[in-house]
């Protein structure tokens, strides 16, 4: 209770009551996509003071140098792009980010021919984790209005020590998206490492966060569009999305409720990674009813995993499999080790 106190005085200046301005397309019938991408490390190739990144340097175990990362910045930034090329749209509205290493690797994501012309604007601030990899969220100006944005940290402590663990922020970011007031929450949630069972309370902490934030917009404002997405490292069946962030498939959904569409796809077999031959859907879009049923002007129009052939594995026993850059400390040359996720939105 105290914690959605606390976030509704961070956020009573950010919301206001007025109606919402017209879409400045002036189409009636505009379209935005609002993707989520883990870019799997990205990473420059200088050593940070303070940061645990010696292993992408030219000099650490991975020998990460300038021509891996120029490729790799590449390819990504095609992925980017080419999701606004299938739902023929200039590239999605709203991006949101994981695994970055910094702002300048975003600003080097963005300047290149795929993605130059677009004018992407960067939201970004530095989180406490000790790998130095943040969440961020990019924007076309024309599309989304930048108001407000804030890191919200998640505290979370070791069991046995009571030392706090430092791991990512959650990026809430609010503005008009097509002119419809509308909020993101951009998630990088506690990992797997140690095994599931020992990780699953830091999941458990950052689910509760997540919810106390939508419950602290809608508190403020009960219909808002709200957007939570993020590499959760849980599938959607897991207690932290299912019970405690109350994220669900369609049929399943009840007052209060959210809707997580990817979860659909899921139970039928579908991932965004695969791992000893079991796909997960670690990244997950996940809307509030008000975009369901369009009520406040956007209207939610489908859920989609983006892949092409480049993206992933071509043979062997791993084919399928997203094509990563590394695989331990050996060089792949490839994406991601996570296939990105969007959703469509209309505007009435």
């Amino acid at each position: 209770m105290k914690q959605i106190i606390l976030i509704l005085v961070v956020l009573g200046m950010a919301i206001s009551c007025t109606t919402p301005s017209q879409d400045s397309t002036g189409n009636e019938d505009a379209k935005a996509v609002v993707g989520f991408y883990n870019l799997e490390n990205l990473f420059d190739t200088i050593n940070a003071e303070g940061v645990f990144d010696e292993e992408f340097t030219p000099e650490g175990r991975k020998n990460w140098n300038t021509n891996r990362y120029q490729r790799k910045k590449e390819m990504l930034a095609s992925v980017i792009k080419g999701i606004g090329d299938t739902t023929k749209v200039n590239g999605p509205a709203v991006m949101g980010l994981c695994e970055v290493e910094n702002i300048q690797v975003i600003e080097d994501l963005l300047d290149n021919d795929h993605l130059g012309a677009i004018n992407y604007k960067i939201v970004h601030q530095d989180a406490p984790d000790k790998r130095g990899i943040d969440v961020a969220l990019i924007y076309q100006p024309d599309l989304f209005k930048l108001e407000t944005y804030k890191a919200i940290p998640l505290l979370i402590y070791d069991e046995n020590d009571g030392e706090r663990i430092y791991t990512r922020d959650q990026l809430l970011v609010s503005g008009l998206l097509l002119g419809e007031r509308t909020h993101f929450i951009v998630n990088h949630w506690p990992s797997r490492y140690g095994g599931e069972e020992r990780s699953r309370p830091h999941r458990n902490s950052a689910a509760k966060l997540s919810r106390s934030i939508i419950d602290s917009l809608q508190a403020i404002e009960p219909m808002a569009n709200v957007i939570l997405m993020g590499d959760l490292n849980d599938d959607p069946n897991n207690v932290s999305v299912k019970e405690l962030l109350r994220a669900v498939v369609k049929g399943e959904m009840k007052e209060g409720d959210l809707y997580n569409p990817l979860a659909e796809q899921h139970k039928a077999g579908v991932g965004t990674l695969c791992y000893r031959g079991f796909w997960n859907m670690f990244d997950q879009m996940v809307i509030t009813p008000s975009l369901m049923n369009g009520q406040n002007g956007l209207s939610y129009k489908g859920a989609h995993i983006y892949t092409n052939s480049k993206m992933k594995v071509k043979a062997g026993d791993y084919a399928g499999y997203p094509f990563r850059t590394y695989v331990g400390n050996n060089y792949h040359g490839g994406y991601s080790d996570h296939f990105p996720v969007y959703i469509v939105l209309n505007k009435k």
